[in-house]
């Protein structure tokens, strides 16, 4: 076994030092440097070249980035007000996050008249009249459409088939706090992976669709200090998985958890690959 735990020893290294070191012992020789330098070029023309033929979607994503408060605002917009039932909620929901940012800076920043259409200098002080709402519904189902293939994973699969894509199928805003969350998700991964697999019908993990699994989603305490119930109980669940996945032949991804979770997730993905 990999001594993993002395990945932490480094975690709270001085910066500078640290970055001292990576620049004299850089692996990378002068071909490999004119090489990446080359191919990052290329991709920076390209991108270039395409520019003038973005959509509304790519015009309202380069203004709402994630970068700014107001991508970040929308994001989670875009995924909580699909779990939000009625208009009250919603419109409390909208006027909470919508305060959060400045709109007004992005005013004439776009090319895009719809995302101009988008901005009020005025929206943090009447976000909860019906006009806002509107706006920001409309502006959260640009960032679903982009984000958010489908509610169900039969309505995700169709449009992929339909628009020819090739996915790596996950959930939004899973997370255990209870056993019971833990069970339920283990029971939805597992119904995705079975209709994933179904669907691309021998297709091979590269050249078909496959599920990206959360480990914080299938334990309430997943972290270092209960690696004895992570073993005992999230490693036997993450394993029933990966062997339906691999009944099916499809790619099976585990996604990235935070980083005082690294060295427990680099453990449990030693011991399942072995």
């Amino acid at each position: 076994m990999s001594d993993w735990d002395a990945i932490d020893d480094h975690k709270f290294r001085d910066e500078a030092a640290a970055i001292a070191s990576l620049l004299r012992d850089n692996p990378m020789d002068a071909a490999m440097r004119t090489a990446i330098s080359a191919d990052a070029a290329a991709l920076v023309v390209g991108t270039r070249a395409r520019a003038s033929k973005q959509g509304v979607v790519e015009s309202f994503l380069k203004q709402f980035s994630l970068g700014t408060r107001e991508g970040l605002a929308l994001m989670c917009l875009a995924e909580a007000l699909l779990r939000t039932p009625d208009a009250e909620t919603r419109d409390r929901l909208i006027a909470e996050k919508i305060s959060m940012a400045d709109w007004a800076q992005h005013l004439g920043q776009s090319d895009s008249l719809f995302v101009n259409a988008s901005t009020f200098k005025r929206l943090t002080a009447r976000a909860g009249e019906p006009v806002i709402r509107q706006a920001v519904a409309a502006a959260v189902r640009i960032m679903g459409e982009q984000f958010v293939l489908g509610r169900t994973i039969a309505d995700a699969l169709a449009r992929a088939k339909r628009e020819g894509m090739i996915c790596s199928f996950d959930m939004l805003g899973e997370g255990a706090r209870t056993a019971a969350d833990a069970e339920r998700y283990a029971t939805l991964y597992a119904d995705a992976i079975e209709a994933v697999g179904a669907a691309a019908d021998g297709a091979g993990p590269e050249a078909g669709h496959g599920v990206s699994v959360k480990l914080s989603a299938l334990h309430p305490r997943y972290d270092a200090v209960h690696e004895a119930a992570v073993w005992a109980e999230l490693y036997p669940r993450v394993k029933t998985l990966a062997l339906i996945a691999a009944r099916h032949d499809i790619n099976f991804a585990i996604d990235a958890e935070e980083a005082d979770r690294l060295v427990i997730s680099l453990k449990l993905v030693e011991r399942l690959a072995a």
